[in-house]
């Protein structure tokens, strides 16, 4: 198949709606963003890490460390 035969489709200008204004650009980015398909996962994740770093800090209090 030969693309000579869509290449007039690039440099068609963009149909525009009679009936709908254009989406807002954050609307539109919106509808593209990922899908939270495990509802409260990322809650799950952040009082895990909380927890976690709660638990090294404790664990480190009173000890002398050195990050050098």
């Amino acid at each position: 198949m030969s693309m000579d035969r869509y290449e007039h489709m690039i440099y068609m200008e963009r149909p525009k709606s009679q009936n709908h204004p254009p989406m807002p650009m954050a609307d539109r980015a919106v509808q593209f963003a990922p899908f939270a398909a495990l509802t409260g996962f990322s809650e799950k994740i952040r009082d895990t890490q909380e927890r976690h770093e709660a638990q090294v800090l404790e664990s480190e209090k009173g000890r002398d460390i050195d990050l050098l």
